[in-house]
């Protein structure tokens, strides 16, 4: 007989603002085979969230949202191997679900935590980390990354960004954050960006001429879509890449492929879950986000903590640009 236990979770049954965000009791039963149950103490907050909620990414309702978290594993089902009962556990996963005390879901997704990694980083720094994760290491420009090279990271005061900025400057790169305050630009400059544009005060496209000394950077890392498009395109040098990996102020809008013949220039649109699409993948991944925080190298910054009761005024705060760092709802 399976036996069934009742959590609480946030859910939406439309799309729209805040206010649809919902508490709702859910049954859980048992993991199936390749699932964990995962008893949840710590949740992160991210932008994606939010695009599904409002319905800029659709997906069927009534809808569970949230994707990352860290807790601690409660059940395991038939061919689980590289989780036991009672593992620290944390995960960015699809489908979503995080927001809730506990949850069952497909264990591929769901990584040891180290045990010098808090529940709240282990909550805050995955779906984040491991973004910032592929787009260092496998989201590159036809000729390469290598020390010295110059690169544009959007957003780079948010959670990915500050992330990204420590990273790179890990990896020798000259990262050129962009951020909407010149708050935000000192954070951004104390996470390791060697130059920091208010895009507000500043056209960041001529801003980055002027630091590379004209020819532009090999590549963009462009979380905010449609209102930093056309100038992030003139950002770049030739053979450059714009890697577009989200769409804070709305989607790029359709475009001609002559927009980029002049510099022949590359345009890819990134997935994290297209890099996590095996369990082997997913762990390599992983391990090195966990590697990069365990040495150093990346610290999490946690600047925000809502208890998950609070989690419409999460969601109004983020929308507002009103964050920095990474956000977590508690338990």
């Amino acid at each position: 007989m399976t036996q069934q236990t009742t959590v609480r979770a946030v859910r939406i049954d439309q799309h729209g603002g805040p206010e649809q965000l919902k508490f709702v009791d859910i049954a859980l039963g048992e993991p199936g085979p390749g699932e964990v149950r995962i008893r949840h103490r710590a949740i992160g907050l991210n932008f994606i969230d939010v695009y599904q909620r409002s319905g800029l990414y659709t997906l069927p309702m009534p809808l569970q949202l949230g994707m990352e978290g860290a807790g601690v594993i409660e059940a395991v089902g038939e061919g689980v191997t590289h989780l036991r009962v009672g593992d620290r556990a944390a995960y960015a996963s699809q489908p979503p679900g995080s927001y809730s005390e506990a949850r069952v879901m497909p264990a591929r997704c769901v990584c040891r935590l180290p045990d010098a990694i808090s529940f709240e980083t282990g909550a805050a720094m995955m779906l984040k980390g491991m973004t910032a994760q592929y787009l260092l290491k496998k989201t590159l420009p036809a000729e390469g990354l290598v020390a010295g090279d110059y690169v544009l990271f959007h957003a780079a005061a948010g959670g990915v960004g500050q992330i990204a900025c420590q990273w790179g400057k890990a990896l020798g790169l000259q990262v050129i954050g962009t951020a909407g305050s010149q708050e935000k630009c000192d954070i951004a400059l104390a996470h390791g960006a060697a130059h920091a544009i208010n895009y507000r005060t500043e056209d960041f496209a001529a801003r980055v001429k002027e630091i590379t000394g004209g020819p532009g950077v090999k590549v963009v890392y462009d979380s905010v879509g449609k209102d930093t498009w056309e100038k992030s395109i003139d950002c770049l040098r030739p053979f450059g890449l714009m890697a577009c990996f989200g769409n804070a102020s709305g989607p790029v809008p359709p475009f001609a492929p002559a927009l980029l013949n002049a510099k022949s220039l590359y345009v890819t649109r990134q997935n994290l879950f297209t890099h996590m699409a095996t369990r082997e993948s997913t762990q390599a991944m992983a391990d090195d986000l966990f590697d990069a925080v365990l040495t150093g190298q990346v610290k999490i910054n946690i600047n925000q903590t809502y208890p998950l009761a609070d989690v419409q005024q999460a969601h109004r705060d983020l929308e507002a640009r009103r964050t920095t760092g990474c956000t977590v709802l508690t338990l």
